[in-house]
């Protein structure tokens, strides 16, 4: 089943790096696809597991779009950026 889910701050390929490690690491996940600049996140899952992706991209400060206000919001983009920054340190040391 594929799940197709639009989420705030994604800024890089770090950003994406990131998003891809952690979900595939779900038994459920067989691949996972990110746009960039839609900042959409397509998952092929072997079950219809779209809140719990959306909750677990939320966590990583990836929030579906049009989810969060204020303080959470606030959060969201500071996760984002760290994991952003973590993505882009590891995409170093890979190459």
């Amino acid at each position: 089943m594929k799940v197709s889910i639009t989420v705030e701050n994604i800024k890089c390929g770090g950003c994406a790096g990131s998003i891809k490690k952690k979900l595939l690491a779900d038994a459920r996940v067989e691949s996972v696809e990110v746009d960039i600049e839609q900042g959409i996140v397509v998952i092929e899952a072997t079950e219809n597991v779209h809140d719990d992706f959306s909750a677990m991209l939320l966590k990583m400060g990836y929030p579906k779009s049009g989810t969060t206000e204020g303080i959470t919001a606030a959060k969201a983009k500071a996760k984002s950026f760290v994991s952003c920054a973590i993505g882009s340190v590891s995409n170093m040391v890979n190459k």
